[in-house]
């Protein structure tokens, strides 16, 4: 595809371009919060100068943490950014007190001081980590990075790929627009960048046919829904959000709201492309992210792909007992919400846009001082979400993974993000993560802005 220097700056959908940002670094004690520089932009599209970003290191995505299961994670944040800034771990069971939360589970760290993270990693998987302050912005220009835990038996591949989904705004210098208050991003889909791209971690510059690739996906955008097709490979889905499934999925396009992950093991087949091949989908039409070439001698056929190794978490079974909590999605655009309760005082619809909240659960707008409910270490929850609007949301749940309850009564994969459609109700049931207060919330990340936002606290 011709794509031309006004297309790539004028067009409102997804552009595609293969990965011109550097390789993340190797791991290290501190994360540095900081502004750098970066060629963004590759040669083919003009010649563009390097874009301002913020990012782990200088860097975006992140560094790379690979772990093995069992590990302590133990990184100092250091801030050195103009603004306070946190680190959620996000999918990742541990401690309240290391959520990374500003004014629910630490004070957020102002510019030159430093904040200790360490906790244990339970569960093998993919996860990722973030700004959990003032994130509309701070996740925008780049703040986050992946977290791959082993196995203490990983599958047998021969290649290992994480795969970063992201999409930036950027003007006609490919510098990041600051339109991160933009009420028409609020109150509709949320903030969509002009440029989509794919960043592989390690990217192999040739794959041999037969290579069983196992390929970790993780949609860090701050609110766009992807959709991925994989072209000339044959496999499975073999985890969600980090937690191995029970059985393996057949393999056809994944869509990914923000923060969900998907691994993927496939087995390299030649195409027409003779590549392997990953495309984004938008309004018919797809768009090539990133290629891999076949080249050399195949490798020798494996036998059918198995389910990982299981995580130490419990899968339920039924819901006696299970205590019933609905919440209820209103505002936005098209909404129907006419009024909502705005720190403790019941406000028009206008009167909240006049506010920047548009977005409410269960007719109260932004963070509630009361949590949504007090529960039991260990108690069962059982949550129908009904979305009255008309817009999509990716419901983020901390501390712990739920399930969904599917309408035959049966429950779907462990999760940690459910995107819920418009119009549609869903619901979810998990046990009580360790004591403290948990967040709940849209991880469309303008959504939260508005008011997309509740917690629990469990004693």
């Amino acid at each position: 595809m011709n794509v031309t220097r006004r297309r790539f700056l004028k067009a409102t959908a997804a552009l595609y371009l293969l990965p011109t940002l550097s390789k993340a670094n190797a791991p290290s004690a501190i994360l540095e919060a900081k502004a750098a520089s970066m060629q963004l932009i590759g040669a083919e599209f003009g010649d563009y100068p390097k874009t301002e970003i913020w990012g782990f290191q200088g860097t975006v995505p992140g560094p790379l943490l690979r772990f093995k299961q069992g590990d302590t994670l133990r990184q100092t944040l250091h801030n050195s950014l103009p603004q306070p800034t946190s680190i959620h771990w996000h999918g990742v069971r541990l401690p309240n007190a290391m959520d990374g939360v500003p004014g629910f589970t630490q004070d957020a760290v102002p510019t030159g001081e430093t904040f200790d993270y360490a906790f244990p990693l339970k569960d093998a998987g993919t996860y990722w980590y973030h700004s959990h302050n003032r994130s509309t912005e701070q996740v925008a220009r780049g703040l986050y990075g992946v977290i791959v835990v082993k196995e203490h038996t990983p599958p047998d591949v021969e290649h290992d790929i994480v795969v970063v989904l992201d999409d930036w705004r950027l003007d006609e210098t490919a510098q990041i627009t600051d339109d991160f208050g933009a009420m028409h991003d609020w109150t509709h889909a949320g903030r969509m960048g002009n440029y989509v791209h794919a960043h592989l971690t390690p990217s192999p510059d040739t794959l041999q046919k037969n290579a069983r690739v196992r390929l970790r996906f993780v949609n860090v955008a701050s609110d766009r829904v992807m959709t991925i097709a994989i072209q000339g490979g044959s496999g499975k889905v073999v985890a969600r959000d980090g937690m191995p499934l029970q059985a393996p999925e057949a393999l056809g396009a994944l869509v990914f709201g923000p923060a969900e992950r998907a691994d993927v093991i496939l087995d390299v087949n030649p195409s027409e492309a003779q590549a392997l091949q990953i495309v984004f989908l938008e309004r018919d039409t797809g768009y090539l992210l990133h290629e891999i070439p076949l080249a050399g001698d195949a490798v020798a056929t494996r036998g059918p792909i198995q389910a990982l190794p299981a995580n130490p978490v419990t899968y339920l079974s039924d819901l006696e007992g299970a205590r019933e909590i609905p919440l209820v999605m209103e505002g936005g655009a098209m909404g129907r919400m006419e009024t909502a309760t705005f720190d403790g005082e019941d406000l028009s619809t206008r009167e909240l846009v006049q506010k920047g909240k548009v977005w409410a659960f269960n007719g109260i707008v932004g963070m509630p001082d009361a949590p949504l409910a007090t529960l039991r270490q260990g108690e069962l929850v059982r949550m129908p979400i009904a979305n009255d609007t008309a817009f999509a949301h990716a419901m983020h749940l901390h501390g712990t993974h739920f399930q969904e309850v599917l309408p035959d009564g049966g429950f779907g994969p462990m999760k940690d993000t459910l995107l819920v459609q418009p119009r549609e109700t869903r619901e979810i049931a998990f046990v009580a993560p360790p004591p403290g207060k948990w967040l709940f919330h849209c991880h469309m990340l303008s959504h939260q802005s508005a008011g997309m936002k509740t917690w629990f606290e469990v004693v």
